[in-house]
């Protein structure tokens, strides 16, 4: 089968379409023709190389994708061949203390399609049937493929760890990235004024397209202080952080006495500058949050396939263009997902 793939980590350029064999799946698996996969910065992290992960060569990236039944396993019940379908892209044990608990990203053999085993970038992608949810014949793949891993991560943020409410004030940082689109729709549905940040007025007017109440160009303002100001010196209910060691301490700052920060990454790095004392004297709450589980896909995927949230789309392009793909995101052009077609 043709597939997207790197021998060894390195820059864009390891990247390259090749014919690799096709999986084959077990009895409890599925068989998918995938038909779109769209990126994330974690396939730009696997590609350069984290530390600690190893990777059978060739790897095929890609955590997000959706496409068309093609085999079933045969224990597998309720899904059929030709069925159309998306994937939920964290996969567990099942059976553990945490899984059995409905906790599934807290498993300790929790693992990313595409981040440490073969993803999505392919014709074919083997699943297990507990990770596949059926789409509508009408559903764009395109659209099926850009939603899971942003909005299933930004749900669990946002609702189930820092449990926002209506009334609130959120402030999320860039709003370009796709777990920001996301979380501005998931924040304002909630009831919350949302507060965004981005460096381009174009970036920050979709956003307000989106539902952001509150645009921040950071280039203009140092926008933890014009959080501030905005907020009369309260400060915000919550902020969700991803970008890391750029905007820690900051975002601290702009939090008011006893909000909470969740952060689901460290696009900017993963050692930012801390301040112990501003955390214990404004008691607010640092809390962690790793994809969902499958409760909280199955939520929020139910919200997107019925057109209440809907997934952002940057550009839809070939796999043979991921080198390019690929390039936009690192450097932060995109607004929304960048999508492949295969």
């Amino acid at each position: 089968m043709k597939a997207l793939v790197f021998y060894e980590h390195g820059g864009i350029e390891k990247l390259q379409i090749a014919d690799v064999p096709k999986p084959t799946i077990g009895a409890d698996d599925v068989l998918i023709n995938v038909k779109a996969s769209a990126l994330n910065h974690l396939d730009l992290f696997v590609r350069e190389g984290l530390p600690g992960l190893k990777l059978q060569m060739p790897h095929i990236p890609g955590s997000d994708g959706a496409g068309v039944i093609a085999e079933v396993g045969a224990n597998v019940r309720g899904l059929s061949v030709g069925q159309r379908v998306t994937i939920n892209p964290g996969l567990s044990c099942g059976a553990c203390e945490f899984c059995l608990a409905g906790e599934h990203s807290l498993c300790p053999d929790f693992h990313i399609l595409g981040e440490h085993c073969a993803g999505t970038a392919a014709e074919f992608v083997r699943v297990p049937a507990r990770n596949v949810l059926p789409i509508p014949d009408d559903f764009p793949f395109e659209q099926a493929a850009a939603a899971p891993l942003v909005f299933l991560t930004a749900w669990r943020a946002l609702i189930s760890r820092a449990r926002v409410r209506a009334g609130e004030d959120v402030l999320i940082l860039g709003a370009g990235a796709g777990t920001s689109t996301a979380a501005i729709q998931i924040a304002q549905k909630a009831g919350a004024r949302v507060f965004v940040t981005s460096s381009s007025d174009a970036k920050l007017q979709k956003a307000k397209e989106l539902g952001a109440d509150v645009l921040i160009n950071y280039t203009t303002h140092e926008w933890d202080k014009e959080v501030y100001r905005l907020t009369n010196k309260r400060g915000v209910d919550v902020v969700f952080e991803s970008v890391g060691a750029a905007t820690w301490l900051k975002a601290i700052r702009a939090l008011r006495r006893g909000g909470r920060l969740v952060t689901i990454g460290a696009t900017s790095g993963p050692n930012p500058q801390e301040e112990i004392r501003l955390i214990f004297w404004k008691q607010v709450e640092i809390i962690g949050s790793t994809m969902s589980n499958q409760r909280e896909f199955n939520e929020v995927m139910k919200l997107v396939l019925r057109g209440e949230l809907k997934p952002v789309i940057d550009v839809v392009w070939p796999l043979e263009r991921a080198q390019e793909a690929h390039a936009r995101l690192a450097r932060g052009e995109q607004f929304g997902k960048i999508v492949l077609t295969i």
